[in-house]
């Protein structure tokens, strides 16, 4: 358990729990989407936000655990509200179709949280529409059900005029990246290459009541690693396991970001241990958000 950290100006640190940080939140009014809600800082993100009466889609690939976990959830919290809906971001067919039923249900939308995720395999990997795993699933994935989704959201927030929020989950390791100019979108899909916020502006710009920021959740021995393989996999739990944040940790600043006042109108920031930190030179480069947003976009063909 991480106990070290000064708080911040939010008032809490890295040591806060996903309870601590949402305590006295009542979010009955809010409807909440959570991709890789089954293990990990997801499972726990989803626990909590139902700990605090927002009604949790839990978007997962495996419709069967996602059930489980529902089970479980109402055996510890008997009001919460949960569905659990079919998406694997590994195909872009099956974001467009988890979109379309969740558009067609009818349900408002409040908060999207982009949480699953995968280290970066041994090999090089491809996805289901042919494109680099990592990249598929951690971005363009995500990308596309953001926007797919984001109609939905502008609707809920005129009619409630309750603010959007819209969370990813990324990482610090974006700081040490591997290439000067930040990507190399030419070689995205280029096997020989393969090395293991724009958002925020164009809501802003547009004038809709949502947000959109991204943040780190800190080091957590989860089961993220198992992508690793061999001796990375031992070495990187051995290490998790005297220098990490435990999961109700790991999950405060995604709780933090989706549900506390405090961050209410804040949008393109970057946070972590449940606080806004600066990003990285790189992460902060307008120039290079909008070609990776252009990039991304030119994916919707019909090739995919």
């Amino acid at each position: 358990m991480w106990r070290f950290g000064r708080k911040g100006e939010s008032g809490f640190c890295a040591g806060n729990t996903a309870e601590q940080v949402t305590e006295g939140i009542d979010g009955t009014a809010l409807t909440a989407i959570i991709t890789g809600a089954t293990n990990g800082i997801g499972k726990e993100t989803a626990r909590v936000l139902a700990l605090r009466h927002v009604h949790v889609v839990i978007g997962v690939r495996n419709v069967n655990a996602g059930k489980k976990l529902k089970d479980d959830l109402l055996q510890a919290i008997p009001y919460a509200r949960f569905d659990v809906m079919e998406i694997d971001l590994n195909s872009l067919d099956s974001v467009r179709k988890f979109a379309s039923q969740f558009i067609f249900s009818g349900m408002p939308l409040n908060v999207l949280i982009n949480n699953a995720g995968i280290l970066a395999p041994p090999k090089f990997t491809l996805s289901k529409d042919g494109i680099e795993q990592t990249f598929a699933v951690n971005h363009l994935g995500h990308f596309f059900l953001t926007n797919l989704l984001l109609e939905t959201m502008q609707k809920t927030a005129h009619k409630t005029q309750i603010e959007g929020r819209i969370i990813n989950v990324a990482s610090d390791m974006h700081r040490y990246g591997v290439h000067k100019e930040g990507i190399r979108f030419e070689e995205i899909n280029d096997e020989k290459s393969y090395n293991s916020s724009a958002l925020g502006k164009h809501l802003k710009e547009e004038g809709v009541d949502i947000t959109a920021n991204s943040l780190h959740p800190g080091l957590i021995a989860t089961n993220i690693f198992t992508s690793t393989g061999g001796p990375g996999y031992w070495l990187m739990n051995t290490i998790a396991k005297y220098t990490s944040k435990n999961i109700q940790q790991g999950a405060s600043t995604t709780c933090y970001v989706a549900l506390n006042p405090k961050v209410k109108g804040i949008t393109g920031a970057y946070f972590v241990d449940n606080n806004k930190v600066e990003p990285s030179m790189l992460a902060s480069d307008s120039d290079l958000a909008k070609k990776l947003w252009d990039y991304s976009l030119s994916f919707n063909d019909n090739k995919y």
